[in-house]
């Protein structure tokens, strides 16, 4: 593990920093790292290497790597239901899996009208147990990170996976890149990153369906990747200098600056106080005052 001195910034009242000032790179030599999740059962975060098709295991209380899945399809973004499971995207299978308790797979979904995905990118889970992702081209446009072929859909889209019937439907069907995608810490809005038009978008959450859609914060360095919340209702996005706190009214309040290009974020430790970096071939970590939001393993009972 090396430390690395980074530049903590906060530009506004609402977001006053302070904690390390030392990022700790957990992991490195990677090709594209994504998908950070923690598991507090077992204290390990996942995360995804994808060119090198692998899913990495970082230990809290060891500091050990190790490899968790290869091949492991082009996996990149994941997230943990409100039993504690993984639930995966899979670009090189084009489907969202859920790895139950025993080690089993059991497929989410793989294709919607009768069409296969693009290549599922990124995944959060309702209170209600429904799973929402986004599916952009980036597993098919190469196979760099996935399986090269055409789109059967020919559009990207944010679906929602219904947890009583498995049925899926399009619940956002305006956008370019859909990309990291994140709840509010009540469940009442739902924020999409669009990476080619370099935007956060703010939806009410309506059931099972979303309402408005504005454009609330765009990317300043680089392009929004991947995002996640804080018990604030704070916005964590990754970005191409480093990770950008942005308001729910679109400010931007802070900034940590990482030396490599963000993909994604996430917060664990005991108390949910350690920002966890996935960031071009490195995998890093921050413990500082914020606290990420409740996931939804830890509010549904």
């Amino acid at each position: 593990m090396d430390v690395i001195p980074t530049k903590v910034e906060s530009f506004d009242e609402r977001l006053l920093i302070f904690g390390d000032d030392l990022l700790e790179r957990l992991h490195t030599g990677n090709k594209w790292t994504e998908g950070p999740a923690y598991v507090p059962a077992g204290r390990y975060l996942l995360f995804s290497d994808i060119p090198n098709d692998r899913v990495l295991r970082w230990d809290e209380t060891t500091g050990h790597v190790g490899v968790f899945r290869a091949p492991a399809d082009y996996a990149n973004g994941r997230t943990l239901d409100a039993q504690g499971r993984v639930i995966t995207c899979e670009q090189g299978t084009r489907r969202v899996v859920r790895t139950e308790h025993d080690g089993s797979t059991t497929v989410l979904a793989d294709r919607v009208d009768g069409k296969r995905f693009n290549s599922p990118n990124d995944v959060v889970v309702a209170d209600d147990g429904s799973v929402w992702f986004t599916d952009p081209p980036y597993g098919i446009l190469s196979d760099y990170e996935g399986v090269r072929a055409e789109s059967e859909i020919g559009a990207c889209h944010v679906y929602r996976v219904d947890p009583a019937t498995g049925d899926v439907r399009v619940v956002a069907d305006d956008f370019e890149r859909p990309n990291g995608l994140a709840f509010s810490p009540d469940g009442t809005r739902l924020y999409v990153v669009d990476t080619r038009r370099n935007h956060i978008r703010a939806f009410e959450v309506d059931g099972e369906k979303l309402r408005g859609g504005e454009e609330i914060a765009r990317c300043t360095a680089g392009q929004f990747d991947g995002i996640r919340l804080d018990e604030q209702g704070r916005i964590w996005a990754a970005a191409g200098d480093g990770v950008h706190c942005i308001h729910p009214d679109g400010t931007l309040l802070g900034k940590i600056g990482v030396p490599e290009v963000v993909s994604n974020v996430c917060f664990g430790g005991p108390k949910r106080n350690r920002l966890f970096i996935t960031a071009t071939t490195s995998v890093y970590s921050l413990l500082f005052n914020v606290n990420g939001a409740r996931p939804v393993y830890a509010r549904v009972r």
